[in-house]
């Protein structure tokens, strides 16, 4: 309990910084029609689309912290998440030493498909938890804010693909479809299904932040990048 708490005032310190920064420069609201081209500095967009991330990756990890903790109503729940569940598409995958040897249109490519990758079943997870008997309103709004920023996210990394590498930029394969939310009336399996998209969004949600910092450190620094 005292290790969620810390967390959500950290959480809720972030959150009360930056929400006002974030808000409107993820989106980029100043485009010329088409969305061609941004008001905004490139500097600014990678900086404020990398802070987006980061906070997305510490409300994940609180979520999944209330999450955890919701269960133990319940009398203790195995929340193992086995091999084979939805974590990461594997075209992701990869050690930090191969990071670094990407290109910058792997990096914004990557990003965007982890976007599209998790958001249905974003919003699943939130219509499911909706049902619980004993969620806190805490996680239901979590996990409502997690789906709605991931979509300016994704609307902010469109922006930075034009920007960067160009309308033909955003040419790319679209993932495939990942929203397989069944409704189950065992309980136990909503549990484990429900807790394998907190615990694997996290992971990849991570990722995102990993790859936007490094994109605008070589972007904008140029130099000293190797510490990712």
């Amino acid at each position: 309990m005292k290790k969620t708490t810390v967390l959500q005032v950290c959480v809720a310190f972030v959150l009360c910084s930056l929400q006002a920064v974030i808000a409107s420069a993820v989106d980029c609201p100043d485009q010329e029609t088409g969305g061609t081209s941004c008001t905004i500095s490139l500097e600014k967009l990678l900086e404020r689309a990398a802070q987006h991330a980061e906070l997305i990756y510490r409300v994940s990890e609180e979520s999944k912290l209330l999450f955890e903790e919701m269960l133990v109503s319940f009398g203790g729940v195995n929340l193992h998440v086995p091999s084979g569940t939805m974590c990461a598409p594997k075209t992701v995958s990869m050690s930090k030493s191969e990071i670094q040897q990407i290109s910058d249109k792997w990096i914004l490519h990557s990003v965007l498909i982890l976007i599209q990758f998790w958001t249905n079943p974003l919003a699943d997870l939130h219509a499911s938890l909706e049902n619980y008997e004993n969620v806190s309103s805490a996680l239901l709004d979590r996990s409502r804010w997690m789906s709605s920023k991931l979509t300016s996210l994704e609307q902010g990394v469109v922006v930075l693909i034009r920007q960067i590498l160009g309308d033909g930029g955003l040419l790319l394969e679209v993932p495939e479809e990942t929203s397989d939310h069944i409704v189950s009336s065992n309980m136990l399996e909503t549990f484990r299904r429900d807790y394998s998209v907190l615990y694997c969004f996290r992971k990849d949600a991570h990722k995102i932040e990993t790859f936007l910092k490094l994109l605008k450190c070589r972007q904008i620094d140029k130099e000293n990048c190797s510490f990712f």
